[in-house]
C-alpha cells in the first residue's frame, strides 16, 4: 500500500527499484533469472501465454472489481463464464499452458478463492467476490490445477 497506493498490486522492491503488478513482476523476474523460465521457449507458445496474461490482468479482473463495488448480473455471468476457458485449458494438461508457468503464477491468486475459499480472518471484499462468483463443479479441473500450483515453493 505504502510503494502502490493500491492494497492488493504486488510490488517488487529491490534497492531503489520499483516493480508494481504481476505482469512487470514477472517479465522482471523473467530477465534477471531467465532459468527456469516462466515461459515457453516457443515464440507462438510465448505469445500466447503473453496474450493470456494482458488478458487476465487487463480484462478478466474487471468483472470482479466492478463487483466489489456493486452487485451485477452480467458482471457475475461473465465470470462463471470465464471458468469455463480456464477449464478447457486445463484438457489433459497439468497446468494453463501445459507445464507451470506464467499463467499459472498470474491466475492462482484469483482462481485459488474458488476452490479454497476465503482464509479465516480474511475480511477482504475482492476476495469474497472470488468465492461468491466463481462457483466450482465438483469435477472441476480448476480443483486439482490448484491444488498443484499451490504446491509449488514460495519465495
Amino acid at each position: 500500500m505504502e510503494v502502490s497506493g493500491q492494497s492488493l498490486v504486488p510490488v517488487l522492491v529491490r534497492g531503489d527499484e520499483v516493480v508494481a503488478d504481476s505482469p512487470r513482476i514477472l517479465d522482471w523476474l523473467e530477465e534477471q533469472y531467465p532459468d527456469p523460465s516462466l515461459y515457453p521457449d516457443d515464440p507462438a507458445r510465448r505469445a500466447e501465454v503473453r496474450i493470456f496474461v494482458e488478458w487476465f490482468n487487463r480484462v478478466w479482473k474487471i468483472a470482479p472489481n466492478r463487483l466489489v463495488e456493486e452487485e451485477d448480473a452480467a458482471l457475475a455471468a461473465e465470470m462463471r463464464a470465464a471458468l469455463e476457458l480456464f477449464e478447457g485449458l486445463l484438457a489433459d494438461r497439468d497446468y494453463l499452458f501445459g507445464t507451470f508457468g506464467a499463467a499459472d503464477v498470474v491466475a492462482f491468486p484469483f482462481l485459488k478463492y474458488a476452490v479454497f475459499g476465503l482464509p479465516e480472518g480474511d475480511d477482504e471484499p475482492f476476495h469474497a467476490v472470488l468465492v461468491d462468483h466463481q462457483p466450482l463443479r465438483p469435477d472441476s479441473p480448476l480443483r486439482a490445477w490448484a491444488q498443484r500450483v499451490d504446491a509449488h515453493p514460495r519465495a
